[in-house]
């Protein structure tokens, strides 16, 4: 039979539920388990798509168009579980199943209610990932324990080892043990309230990770276990890392977590093989170079906003044995004091995506910066369209031209709105989403990158290049080099005279791995580096040496 895993979260929010399920989940896959990630969140939007990156972080778009939350990047990123529009679901769409249900009579007079008709539901959403072929289901509850919005997940997990049985199912709860300067003690007392919350509801933690600034001592351990009634051994310290969130996993294997959890499920395993992951740590903590990169967003200031990027950077930067420094710069910060200032020595330039007006003239300005310096660029969709503006504004000279997103009356509209979204007045779900086919040009740096004629990637705009002045844009150097099967719309734009200027609708970032660095950005950090060592310090400092 399938087992579960439950992990919740007490104390504080943003502990990093998502980065300690999808590390558990890579360990007990090196292990030779098949495993499966699945993300419940409290909110009742019905996805994340209508949601300010403010508020909430990313988007994360998965392969079958599903808008997600952004731990659902980390699982990806960390293991191999394929994901789908089930493993991620919401308050909003467990509510509205169950009164659609009620709508079409399924339940048949009865009084529909939380207990049992919502947590039924959300068991049926976490039972559709088991099966013959999975091994251990990874179920991370969203908001931490005494949210009100929180309480029938928590009933219905609580339920569900009633349901499979409790030697199926094992509950992992992350807290915090937070340090006082002052007494300078580490305070067990919040985790203590948290595990009691937990189990008043009636669910007992099997495993504690312990979020702490601080090793915890034997002392603390042993009263954790002691107030919190699980064994010493499984009290679990996860100290912050100063490194990287690379290094978690193997941390928790230091403190025996993935032997606890094979050991407590009865899994039969061997020892994980993780010396491809200690190669990677390794890689980080020794470059060859260091270069800097930035990074010129609408949201530049809240980091989750462009997460999957900065994970990207950082993939590329170790296949490509780099340090990469993201200079994080608001795109209204590059239009309010200009370019020059703000990106001078820079190793390359990635424009981001985003929606509005704001910042754009910011992102414009960067743009024509890189283009004007031969510094490496990477533009990911709002960043394609906002090259196209650029290009044509100074080098077509197309005086206005503009997206029909921000200027619906411009005389050049060479970004517009795709065919398919012109009578579409909803805003959920409804962009071009998920994986696209994309046909590249034989002749193109992206094909160079990728080693492939056709490729899959990830998509979620609502706007395109206007194909009216494709032959007027290759006529003064910049190529379409990769588009839809049927040729209609533009995926890829290059300039081939520029050291190294490419720019995608498509969101490569969301296929990124430690381990596999994504074509084009290992392409992006490599050309970066290039750039860096022929700086004339830099050749000046090699030619000493010598």
């Amino acid at each position: 039979m399938t087992k579960h895993i439950f992990v919740t979260g007490g104390v504080v929010s943003s502990l990093g539920k998502g980065l300690t399920s999808a590390s558990i989940g890579m360990l007990l896959e090196r292990r030779g388990l098949a495993v499966r990630m699945q993300k419940l969140d409290p909110y009742i939007n019905v996805d994340p798509g209508t949601m300010s990156p403010y508020q909430h972080g990313e988007v994360y778009v998965l392969d079958d168009g599903s808008e997600t939350d952004l731990d659902l990047g980390h699982y990806e990123r960390f293991t191999s579980s394929p994901l789908s529009r089930d493993s991620n679901y919401t308050t909003g769409q467990i509510y509205q199943s169950v009164i659609n249900k009620e709508r079409k009579g399924v339940y048949l007079g009865q009084t529909v209610q939380v207990i049992p008709h919502i947590t039924d539901e959300i068991k049926a959403c976490i039972s559709k990932l088991a099966g013959a072929e999975v091994d251990v289901v990874i179920t991370e509850i969203g908001g931490t324990v005494g949210d009100i919005e929180s309480q029938p997940f928590l009933e219905a997990i609580r339920q569900f080892s009633r349901d499979v049985g409790a030697e199926n199912c094992l509950y992992i709860h992350l807290t915090l043990i937070p340090y006082l300067k002052a007494a300078d003690e580490l305070k067990t007392k919040p985790t203590q309230h948290s595990v009691g919350q937990l189990r008043q509801i009636g669910i007992q933690p099997d495993i504690l990770i312990c979020r702490t600034e601080r090793s915890l001592g034997k002392d603390e351990c042993a009263k954790i276990a002691l107030f919190c009634n699980v064994p010493v051994e499984a009290v679990i310290e996860e100290k912050d890392k100063d490194f990287s969130i690379y290094e978690v996993p193997l941390s928790l294997v230091d403190h025996g977590l993935d032997a606890l959890i094979v050991k407590r499920l009865g899994l039969k395993t061997g020892e994980p093989d993780l010396s491809a992951w200690r190669d990677l740590v390794h890689r980080l903590r020794n470059p060859e170079h260091e270069i800097s990169i930035a990074v010129v967003g609408k949201y530049a200031e809240h980091r989750d906003a462009y997460k999957s990027i900065y994970e990207a950077l950082d993939h590329a930067g170790i296949s490509n044995r780099a340090q990469v420094r993201v200079q994080r710069i608001h795109s209204q910060a590059v239009q309010r004091e200009g370019a020059d200032r703000l990106l001078a020595g820079v190793d390359g330039i990635l424009v981001p995506g985003g929606f509005g007006e704001r910042g754009i003239e910011g992102k414009v300005d960067a743009i024509r910066f890189a283009r004007q310096r031969g510094l490496p660029f990477l533009g990911i969709c709002l960043g394609m369209q906002c090259a196209v503006v650029e290009f044509a504004r100074n080098v077509l000279r197309l005086e206005g031209a503009n997206s029909t997103e921000f200027n619906k009356d411009t005389p050049h509209p060479v970004i517009c709105l795709l065919n398919e979204q012109r009578a579409i007045t909803d805003k959920g779900g409804t962009m071009r989403l998920g994986a696209q086919t994309t046909r590249l040009d034989a002749a193109s740096r992206s094909m160079a990158c990728y080693g492939a004629d056709s490729i899959r990637e990830r998509h979620r705009h609502r706007y395109e290049f206007n194909n009216f002045y494709r032959e007027q844009f290759a006529a003064q150097g910049m190529n379409v080099t990769g588009t839809s099967p049927d040729g209609g719309l533009v995926e890829i734009i290059e300039i081939p005279d520029h050291p190294w200027f490419v720019a995608v609708q498509f969101h490569p970032e969301f296929k990124s791995q430690p381990t596999r660095s994504h074509p084009l950005f290992h392409g992006f950090i490599g050309a970066a580096v290039r750039r860096h060592s022929q700086r004339p310090e830099r050749i000046a400092q090699a030619e000493e040496t010598t």
